[in-house]
């Protein structure tokens, strides 16, 4: 079992905490509950992340054969979820406080692992290139899944603590206004981005 660690670490480092709608999502919900209210939603976040990189594991290389348009359908499925996100961001008021709304952030984090292409790609690359090795060693497979998701849940905190460090500015509207569109925008740019319509 030959791995190159390096390049294997610096990719998944690199993908997994830089802006994506995980981490942009999970900044959102810090600072409209605070971190303690967003941890829910981070662990369905990780659980998706798990069952998607368990998936990619076990089908990245037959999916692609099999369909090779999959790539193209699951980017365009995930970028209009993605924008529908940044409109819920857009129009938030801050002020996700009940318990039922908090009792369905973990289906929203959860959901979103399987209609992000971001999550997709970044396990078919994983697990078709730096990975190869682990084939046919479930347990190996199983293993690296979990690290991938726990992987994901730090860096879904650390944007999550970010959001919740900014809360108490929200008393400021035109703050409250910006942040929302800012966000938002990032949003966009992501879906914009992983549609593949620029190319």
């Amino acid at each position: 079992m030959n791995i190159e660690m390096i390049p294997l670490i610096s990719f998944v480092v690199i993908t997994t905490f830089t802006p994506g709608p995980n981490n942009i999502s999970s900044a959102s919900m810090g600072v409209m509950c605070g971190y303690r209210k967003t941890v829910v939603y981070l662990a369905g976040i990780a659980s998706g992340f798990f069952v998607v990189m368990l998936i990619a594991a076990y089908l990245s290389v037959m999916l692609l054969n099999i369909m090779p348009d999959a790539e193209k359908y699951l980017r365009w499925f995930g970028a209009v979820y993605i924008l529908w996100l940044a409109m819920g961001v857009l129009r938030s008021d801050f002020a996700l406080e009940n318990n039922e709304k908090a009792a369905m952030a973990f289906a929203r984090g959860f959901f979103l692992q399987l209609f992000n292409p971001k999550v997709a790609v970044f396990g078919l690359t994983l697990y078709s290139t730096f990975l190869a090795p682990l084939a046919g060693r479930p347990n190996y497979l199983f293993l690296s899944a979990v690290t991938f998701a726990l992987t994901a849940y730090a860096a879904t905190s650390i944007w999550a603590l970010f959001g919740a460090a900014i809360r108490l500015k929200l008393k400021n509207t035109m703050f409250r206004k910006v942040l929302n569109t800012a966000l938002s925008l990032v949003l966009v740019f992501t879906a914009v981005e992983i549609s593949g319509i620029l190319g």
